[in-house]
């Protein structure tokens, strides 16, 4: 677990922080969303289209209620209320990861009668101040499992960490791609 003082150091790292466009950034078109708009800290904003997440086809997760964490440079991640998933699907992993914005996130791995997908559910049961709005609440790496916003399916963000939600309204580019660390 961080201390306030890595926290703030990792804060402070970020170059970007939803201020102004860096040049590279696409402008967005009408009906679009620049993830350079997004700030940092992440936002967190209620999302009335419904989510669906399956399973080897089977569904494991569905809301007309989730949360979008949207935070500089990376496409958001949604998050689902603990009663939308199906936690019969879900084993506790020993994976952790740390955010300094959002604290800990424990991982849960999807089990089915022919599969285990290792650490493809997170979620933050005892977030820092200013995350308290996805305390508890689950979200998933859409590489691992097949995800719906509304009936457009969704792609996943480039990168092993992280675990943004790809839609159409997007424009970017963001983390993920090999040369995007320092953003």
């Amino acid at each position: 677990m961080s201390n306030d003082r890595d926290n703030q150091r990792q804060r402070d790292a970020w170059r970007y922080r939803g201020g102004d466009r860096p040049p590279f950034a696409v402008t967005p078109g009408s009906g679009e969303e620049s993830v350079w708009d997004y700030p940092r800290p992440p936002a967190y904003k209620p999302d009335r289209r419904g989510v669906t997440v399956l399973v080897n086809g089977q569904r494991m997760a569905r809301s007309d209620h989730a949360i979008r964490a949207m935070e500089t440079g990376s496409p958001p991640a949604f998050y689902l209320p603990p009663e939308a998933v199906d936690v019969a699907f879900l084993r506790p992993s020993s994976h952790r990861t740390y955010c300094e914005w959002k604290g800990e996130a424990e991982y849960f791995d999807v089990v089915t009668d022919t599969d285990v997908i290792e650490a493809a559910v997170w979620r933050y049961p005892r977030p820092l101040p200013g995350a308290e709005a996805i305390a508890g609440w689950y979200s998933l790496y859409p590489e691992k499992l097949t995800a719906y916003v509304g009936d457009e399916p969704v792609q996943a963000q480039s990168g092993r960490y992280y675990g943004g939600w790809v839609t159409s309204e997007l424009v970017g580019p963001w983390k993920g791609d090999p040369g995007t660390g320092h953003w």
